[in-house]
């Protein structure tokens, strides 16, 4: 069941009525550049708000510049056309806002492309938080490798890129594992399918670089945060090889869509536990009260949305 409403170039649009031709399917795809961003409903459901707005706007502006789009609406625009959205499809509960931005293209190539305005539209789905209790992953380290910044940098969030994270989730699922891990052109450990990774050994958070061939994920960010800042827990950036994650004491993913996801085994190892260990317990309590509002130090981070 699709929402009433979209937003598209300036002005909210009945779904139904979101039209264009034809041919603008295919090359005008491989512009495209979105945004996943997270609204949360208080607790006592008299408020929802955006979690990291200006960070995802941030990485949306990176985007379009790299693809040599630009936009005609700022932030303060984007935000007010994703309230409006909010509110008129009656999503003020946990949701997911989807900016995406393309390009006018032609038929005939991708030489025919034309650079400059993009055309941006902004959806809007119901999307229930699986925190504080999210099921405990089955991983398998994927046959396909992670692209890189030399093939289709995997830090400008491309809708082409997915093609990657794609082939590596449907051999996951077709091999009865939940989801996959990627290595990338060195054979280090990159990304999951779409998702961040973070390990726990001694105590210490182990999360692979950005230069692994990761994308530089919002809730990444935020995670490493707040397991610094409040928890007390080393964060370590650095390469990470693939036998690790045999014998981590904690592991989970982190990313818009995911929020955070432990995991319970890789390629068959199974983690101490076979669950979320004490320290992604935590995070995941403190990451729920965060984006809930309940954290006053962290209500910066949201952009309230309110009820019409």
């Amino acid at each position: 069941m699709h929402p009433p409403y979209l937003w598209w170039s300036g002005q909210r649009v009945p779904w139904d009525e979101a039209h264009i031709h034809v041919t603008q399917l295919g090359w005008p795809a491989l512009t495209a550049v979105f945004e996943g961003i997270r609204a949360y409903q208080s607790r006592d459901g008299t408020k929802t708000s955006l979690f990291r707005f200006d960070r995802h706007m941030a990485r949306f502006r990176r985007s379009l510049r790299f693809m040599q789009l630009e936009s005609a609406w700022d932030e303060a625009a984007l935000l007010w056309a994703a309230t409006d959205l909010v509110q008129a499809n009656e999503a003020i509960r946990d949701a997911y806002v989807m900016p995406v931005a393309y390009g006018e293209g032609g038929s005939r190539g991708v030489m025919t492309m034309a650079l400059g305005p993009a055309n941006i539209y902004i959806t809007t789905r119901l999307a229930p938080s699986k925190l504080p209790d999210p099921p405990a992953l089955r991983v398998a380290v994927s046959s396909w490798t992670r692209l890189n910044d030399n093939i289709m940098p995997p830090r400008i969030k491309a809708f082409v890129n997915y093609l990657n994270s794609r082939l590596g989730q449907t051999e996951a699922a077709r091999a009865g594992y939940d989801s996959t891990l990627f290595l990338n052109t060195a054979g280090k450990v990159a990304e999951g399918g779409g998702s961040c990774l973070f390990l726990i050994s001694d105590g210490v958070a182990v999360t692979p670089p950005v230069t692994a061939g990761i994308l530089e994920s919002v809730t990444r960010e935020s995670v490493m945060e707040l397991l610094r800042a409040e928890l007390g827990i080393r964060v370590v950036e650095r390469e990470v090889d693939r036998t690790e994650l045999y014998f981590a004491d904690e592991m989970f993913f982190t990313g818009t869509m995911i929020e955070i996801a432990p995991i319970r085994s890789v390629d068959g190892f199974e983690v101490p536990g076979g669950a979320a260990g004490p320290i992604t317990q935590r995070l995941m309590t403190l990451f729920e009260r965060v984006v809930r509002g309940e954290e006053p130090r962290y209500r910066h981070w949201l952009s309230p949305i309110a009820a019409r």
